[in-house]
């Protein structure tokens, strides 16, 4: 397996969970980790590849620039699983993510009906060399564009960087003092955002008029307890527990010589096919608001509930 990067909460927690997995599966597990750098993935799949693996686990943050690699594992016949992110091109036994797009919509509905269909928004997008970038931006202002006409977005692009993401918000909030909510494309602005929010005095509850409403997507441990404390209003959930369990359940499957097609699964998920050659196993997950109430028709689960994996990663 390579780790595409150790720098997050969200894929520190995901690596915690490998040796857990890989043991319930009988794997004897291979680790490496290409920090977000694309020729570091090609030289760890080389090395991989070298000292004999049967199945690759990879999560390139650059979907494009992994069809290579791909091409070489397949020729190999080698079986690869894809976490997080589906390739460009390419074929892979199975990709294990979410349905990025709905994050996009559940983040546009839950700010669209908080601030009443009106007012401005900052959203702090990924990479937009990812797929997952990308579909969070298309969904977020598709929806922000059919079901609240009234509000402004601005999107600024921040390439996961933290730092970026928070001078990107401060330059906003300077622009346009009445920006009233912030969509993080993931929890890498976490605390870059709180910082510039309470620098200028608008880190106050929810029910203060200056509160402005923060959703963010991942569901680390730090935004369950931002949320309850009132300093964020919701995330979506991504589940780091269930990416590293499948991930590792379809690449013993794959070595097994087993074969999926598209349908429900029997762990609340979907399969579909991308294209010809890909299937996307699309895990659940859930929005967790303070209220755990239902957003435009999102129904949401409070900070606190038990099968949040951000709860559970003592046990």
């Amino acid at each position: 397996m390579d780790y595409p990067r150790s720098d997050t909460d969200f894929w520190n927690s995901f690596i915690k969970y490998v040796p857990q997995f890989g043991a319930e599966n009988g794997l004897e597990l291979k680790t490496t980790n290409s920090q977000n750098d694309i020729s570091k993935l090609t030289a760890n799949v080389q090395s991989l590849i070298s000292q004999g693996v049967k199945g690759v686990v990879l999560a390139p943050q650059d979907t494009a620039a992994v069809a290579p690699t791909l091409q070489q594992l397949n020729t190999k016949k080698i079986p690869v699983v894809m976490v997080d992110t589906r390739p460009e091109q390419g074929d892979a036994f199975m990709v294990v993510r979410a349905d990025n797009r709905a994050y996009g919509e559940k983040a546009c509905k839950f700010l669209g009906e908080k601030l009443g269909g009106k007012g401005k928004v900052v959203m702090l997008q990924g990479d937009l060399a990812s797929i997952n970038g990308r579909d969070r931006t298309e969904a977020f202002n598709a929806c922000m564009k059919a079901g609240y006409p009234g509000i402004t977005v601005f999107g600024e692009a921040t390439n996961w960087d933290g730092a970026l993401a928070s001078q990107k918000l401060q330059t906003q909030l300077t622009a346009n003092p009445d920006i009233k909510g912030v969509y993080m494309q993931s929890s890498f602005a976490l605390s870059g955002t709180l910082q510039v929010l309470q620098q200028r005095g608008l880190l106050v509850p929810p029910d203060d008029p200056k509160h402005v409403f923060v959703i963010s997507n991942d569901g680390i441990p730090q935004e369950l307890k931002e949320i309850a404390a009132g300093n964020i209003d919701a995330t979506v959930s991504q589940p780091a527990d269930q990416y590293a369990k499948y991930a590792l359940q379809y690449t013993k499957a794959a070595i097994d010589g087993k074969t999926f097609k598209p349908g429900p699964t029997d762990h609340d998920s979907t399969i579909i096919q991308v294209r010809p050659g890909l299937l996307e196993d699309q895990l659940s997950a859930p929005l967790v608001t303070a209220d755990g109430g239902t957003y435009a028709g999102v129904a949401s689960i409070k900070p606190d509930d038990s099968s949040l994996w951000g709860n559970n990663l003592g046990g």
